[in-house]
């Protein structure tokens, strides 16, 4: 049983061959053998280790049947010699195991059964999976004229949407927290987007990117649709992060042209922001917040619209003519004037909680007394010193003594360690005036009335 890794009906143009059949006549006639050397046999590995007749080595073929992903008919996308054998290892001791070796390599499909073949000999069949070892297990069966070649061609992809239960579901294997998890981009569904600033808000070490439904912003003229989803989500965090639409742009998989929500092109602006500056920069603006690979937008707000959206916490994403698509907001889902109702802002914490948190490791276990603490403080320091001198942040004191370890702290066997934050601002509002002069009229003397 097959499964293509791109949902929807993109797998219904793929064909997967498999080929284990080792007569050589055979394999010359197959029609994708000329992309082997030779007929199917006995693996390296099985063969020094186990029985130099297993026979356990099968070819498997993934191709594009239709030409909607290649352009062409048949056109062969990717090509695997692999084992029935369990145990099967390759020069670098990786698994040979042929649904091992598609799940790790192939782009296109998953195995997840055993190949099914038409004929009744089925004892050939009950080979696969089975480990290697000193008797050939995979032989040719009863009637030993068996050709082992199958074709599948993937059929009954759906691109519906998932139901929300599923969506949860999902969104669950992101609750552990030692699942490294940095952006949650969820889809237009105001329960799931909840649920999902949610996770994000217990685990305090990531943040949730939600878009709007289409149906809120194409041929929609003003932000009335996208406000009511946003009142819909119901849920004020500083871990979620709002935009306003959907972008028209070129699917390269599909070669064609498609809406697809923005928000992985804001989580996407973040992870640049970690690249060419640091995590506390905003990833709005010009320098920053350009929107790559985009046609249009499905909804381009306008100066009033873009006002109403601000005010509801939604970061509008606006092209303007002439210098390109940006993300025109920085704001958080907080719902209240506070220094974490910018993304900046709660992006620079979660940098600063993650990296003293493994910092203050070092102190489990130890004594709570004054040689303890003070390692502390000078393990934390420096590390704030260097994003003040980053600009991440604006002022800082650490206190770690007995004014925060007191008494009832130790016998508790508790530790301590208040870290004060001044964050950095980024500018949302720009104020420029300008003042027309007579001609006699000293700048000097004007600029020092102001």
């Amino acid at each position: 049983m097959l499964a293509a890794r791109y949902a929807g009906t993109l797998g219904d143009n793929l064909r997967v061959s498999v080929y284990a059949n080792t007569n050589a006549t055979a394999f010359d006639a197959w029609e994708y053998s000329t992309y082997f050397d030779r007929a199917p046999g006995t693996t390296y590995y099985v063969a020094t280790n186990f029985n130099s007749n297993a026979n356990d080595e099968v070819y498997i073929v993934v191709s594009d049947r239709t030409g909607s992903i290649s352009g062409k008919a048949n056109t062969v996308l990717e090509k695997f010699a692999a084992s029935k054998a369990k145990n099967a290892k390759d020069e670098n001791n990786n698994s040979l195991y042929y649904r091992d070796v598609l799940f790790n390599k192939s782009r296109w499909v998953y195995w997840i059964g055993h190949p099914e073949y038409a004929n009744t000999e089925a004892d050939y069949l009950t080979d696969w999976g089975s480990d290697a070892s000193g008797v050939s297990i995979f032989h040719e069966t009863a009637g030993g004229n068996v050709e082992h070649k199958t074709n599948y061609n993937l059929s009954g992809g759906d691109d519906g949407e998932a139901a929300l239960a599923d969506v949860q579901e999902a969104l669950d294997l992101l609750k552990e927290p030692a699942t490294d998890v940095n952006f949650i981009c969820i889809g237009p569904y105001t329960d799931a987007a909840s649920y999902a600033i949610q996770i994000a808000e217990e685990r305090k070490d990531c943040m949730a990117f939600i878009s709007p439904p289409l149906s809120a912003v194409q041929g929609q003229t003003d932000a009335d649709a996208i406000v009511t989803f946003r009142n819909a989500i119901n849920y004020n965090s500083s871990y979620g992060v709002m935009d306003s639409g959907w972008k028209y742009h070129y699917d390269k998989y599909n070669d064609s042209y498609r809406y697809t929500p923005l928000n992985g092109d804001i989580a996407g602006l973040c992870a640049r922001t970690d690249v060419t500056n640091d995590p506390w920069f905003s990833p709005a603006g010009q320098v920053r917040g350009q929107i790559k690979n985009i046609v249009r937008l499905a909804y381009n707000p306008g100066q009033i619209d873009r006002d109403t959206l601000y005010k509801n916490d939604i970061n509008p994403v606006v092209t303007f003519q002439g210098e390109g698509t940006y993300l025109f907001g920085d704001k958080t889902l907080l719902g209240r004037p506070s220094a974490f109702d910018r993304i900046n802002v709660r992006r620079l914490f979660i940098t600063l909680e993650k990296a003293i948190s493994v910092a203050a490791r070092a102190s489990l276990f130890e004594f709570n007394d004054t040689f303890t603490r003070s390692q502390f403080v000078s393990l934390v320091t420096p590390y704030l010193r260097s994003v003040q001198a980053g600009r991440g942040i604006f002022d800082y004191r650490v206190i770690c003594d007995d004014r925060n370890n007191t008494p009832e702290v130790i016998d508790r066997n508790q530790f301590v360690g208040d870290i004060f934050i001044k964050p950095s601002r980024s500018i949302n509002f720009i104020q420029l005036n300008f003042v027309a002069l007579r001609s006699g009229v000293s700048f000097e003397e004007i600029v020092g009335n102001i």
